[in-house]
């Protein structure tokens, strides 16, 4: 009975010690034609472990905690190992009090290229550069950690960032091929992965930040006990995406809060006071008008 109890409480403290995310990779290799298939199944699984099976953080998991999310991969080109992609990577939390989950990413990579040959060891070493897939998939994996933190506490996403700006500033320096070296680079695009997390990081964007928690935590959360309240909570925030556009109308991350909840916020908003519906769609299309037909049904 002792070793029966001694073997549960072992099982309860794996239990509780889970790694940060469970995520699952798709590999779209479709536009490459005669090619050996099984390297994608190869790939595929080791990327879902490189990002299922590390310690990305100090901190306790329990099984039922691990972050959901999703990766797609589409292979456009292969040429001499050297991989052309595109990724595109979402993740979500579960809403207090419901079955429903909110997306906190949708995040389209469309300079995701790395080399590689099957059966390649894809491992994690932090503050090494080791290969351009690597990490790519380390700053993913703090940027999803981040944005989950910055849902529960405010700027509690903040040290995942820096590690992604840390990531982003080892890629910089680091030798690659020039196709590899794009996302990474500040003269790049305003689009990119160094983009992504200068703003994250950069003072200007703090109360966007603040928002976001109060979007999940003071809004969506709150919505199970007085949908009225948790809706208005929000729509009290939401002027600080105008504040940010207007400020800086190539701000990336405004970009990527929309493509994670522009549908979201139609389903919490057409269901609003006329008032909530009229200023809510005018900001929305005001800020974000290649979306004006979605934003449309908050008012009808």
């Amino acid at each position: 009975m002792r070793k029966i109890i001694t073997i549960i409480a072992l099982l309860a403290c794996v239990g509780l010690s889970a790694q940060e995310l469970k995520c699952t990779v798709t590999i779209n290799s479709d536009q490459i034609e005669g090619s050996n298939k099984q390297v994608y199944e190869t790939l595929k699984t080791a990327i879902e472990g490189y990002m299922n099976d590390n310690r990305w953080t100090n901190m306790t998991y329990a099984e039922k905690e691990r972050i959901e999310c999703n990766m797609l991969i589409v292979v456009k080109e292969v040429s001499d190992n050297l991989y052309k992609c595109e990724m595109t990577l979402q993740s979500r939390r579960p809403v207090y009090g419901t079955t429903y989950t909110t997306p906190l990413l949708n995040f389209k990579d469309n300079a995701f290229n790395f080399s590689y040959q099957e059966y390649d060891r894809i491992e994690y070493q932090q503050n090494t550069f080791t290969t351009n897939l690597t990490a790519m998939l380390a700053y993913y994996c703090y940027l999803i950690i981040g944005h989950d933190q910055d849902s529960f506490q405010r700027l509690g996403g903040t040290p995942f960032f820096q590690q992604c700006e840390q990531i982003v500033s080892a890629c910089q320096s680091a030798s690659m091929d020039n196709s590899e070296q794009k996302g990474w680079l500040a003269f790049d695009s305003n689009r990119n992965r160094y983009a992504l997390i200068n703003n994250l990081l950069d003072e200007a964007f703090k109360k966007y930040r603040n928002f976001y928690y109060d979007y999940h935590r003071l809004g969506l959360d709150e919505m199970s006990g007085n949908v009225t309240n948790g809706r208005a909570r929000i729509a009290e925030g939401l002027p600080v995406l105008k504040e940010a556009y207007r400020a800086r109308p190539a701000t990336y991350v405004i970009n990527t809060f929309l493509d994670a909840k522009a549908e979201e916020l139609v389903d919490i908003f057409r269901k609003g006071t006329d008032k909530e519906k009229k200023d809510i769609y005018e900001l929305l299309t005001d800020i974000d008008p290649t979306r004006q037909n979605t934003y449309e049904r908050i008012t009808k």
